[in-house]
């Protein structure tokens, strides 16, 4: 028996492991498309790909074999296209069939789109991939009562939701993904050999100027710097912490603190990075997925950082290393969750907050659970 129950359990996790295996090449073919038709269309890519995965059996099924068709759609009426026969609710039903699997892709967008039947699926946050589960069973695209419930899942698994916000930030800085055509290396090459010419009269005479009009008038440039190096070094101590400076400053002071490369705090592993540097690179870089490096900061879908910021590079910590923070000059909860490398969600439950909440000055924000003091039965004395 035991022997059977280990065979059984080996079955079980090589079965598993398959099926990753095979989720995983299908996401990496179609991660693109969906990316795109979200793009175009507003189906999220997250509900695309998981779609894609269930309907074609990890892109396996005879029916995409045979027709490319990544989503089961039927002929109706209006197809005018190849049609194919395939058993699946009934015998012999007509089937779609494409050219590509871009053409099946499109296809299933533009089927959700143009249905008044789906229409209220449109006026969901494109972030909501519950809300597109239920209600794609709900407006009657698939039979099958656990059809919510296994889109979910493969979701979750392949952690799907990081193609729709990637799909996001490249709608909100659409020239960071610029796409390079053959054309646009050629007017390139050809911009870099007409520039010299443009502006060779414009560098050239500066450098026709007597040699000894440029020492006479670098001589007074260098005695200036000597003479202003003394009392830099003297006033840069004096800059202090105070009221009187500006959220700016003093966040400037203490980012200037941060080291180069990965560093930790509160036993969490975090880079300091500066304004314009892509997230899709950084994620890259460090071997995590761009959806698990938003989340991990809690940020807001973007492509390129807004400003200079601490990112985490794995998930924050439930608690602070210390009892409290005090707020300084313009900090914010999502301030003070990087700074003190804890989770947002939890800083807001330890202090009653939103997440939005405005803060003051030196008021004490709580990074561990608040413990209410224990209480007697007794009766004062």
């Amino acid at each position: 028996m035991k022997k059977l129950a280990l065979i059984s359990c080996l079955l079980v996790a090589f079965v598993a492991q398959a099926q990753k295996e095979k989720g995983e090449a299908y996401i990496k073919a179609y991660k693109e498309i969906a990316i795109e038709e979200m793009l175009r269309t507003g189906v999220p890519a997250s509900i695309t790909l998981a779609q894609g995965i269930l309907e074609s059996q990890y892109g396996e099924s005879d029916l995409v074999k045979g027709s490319n068709n990544h989503f089961g759609i039927k002929c109706k009426t209006e197809w005018t296209g190849p049609k194919i026969f395939h058993d699946d609710d009934e015998k012999g039903e007509c089937f779609r069939v494409y050219a590509t699997p871009e053409e099946s892709y499109k296809d299933h967008s533009d089927f959700l789109k143009t249905r008044p039947n789906y229409a209220f699926l449109f006026k969901l946050d494109p972030t909501d991939y519950d809300g597109w589960a239920k209600g794609l069973k709900k407006a009657g695209y698939a039979t099958n009562p656990a059809y919510p419930q296994k889109l979910l899942k493969v979701i979750s698994d392949f952690n799907l939701q990081q193609y729709s916000l990637e799909a996001l930030a490249r709608q909100n800085n659409p020239v960071i993904v610029p796409a390079i055509t053959t054309e646009a290396v050629v007017s390139t090459v050809a911009l870099k050999e007409e520039l010299p010419k443009q502006t060779e009269t414009i560098v050239n005479p500066p450098i026709e100027k007597p040699v000894e009009e440029l020492q006479v008038k670098e001589q007074p440039v260098k005695e200036q710097t000597a003479k202003e190096q003394a009392p830099k070094e003297e006033k840069e101590p004096e800059v202090v912490n105070t009221v009187t400076d500006t959220p700016a400053v003093v966040k400037n002071k203490k980012q200037s603190n941060y080291p180069s490369g990965i560093f930790s705090i509160n036993r969490t592993k975090v880079i300091y990075v500066a304004e314009g540097t892509s997230l899709l690179s950084l994620a890259t870089q460090y071997d995590i997925s761009f959806g698990k490096l938003i989340e991990f900061n809690e940020l807001a879908a973007m492509e390129v950082l807004d400003a200079d910021r601490l990112v985490f590079i794995e998930r924050k910590q439930k608690k602070g290393t210390a009892d409290v923070h005090l707020v300084a000059m313009g900090e914010t909860m999502h301030d003070i969750c990087q700074l003190e490398g804890i989770r947002l969600e939890s800083l807001v439950e330890y202090n009653h907050l939103s997440k939005s909440a405005p803060l003051r000055t030196g008021d004490k924000i709580y990074l561990h659970p608040i413990v209410a003091p224990a209480t007697s039965s007794k009766s004062p004395k």
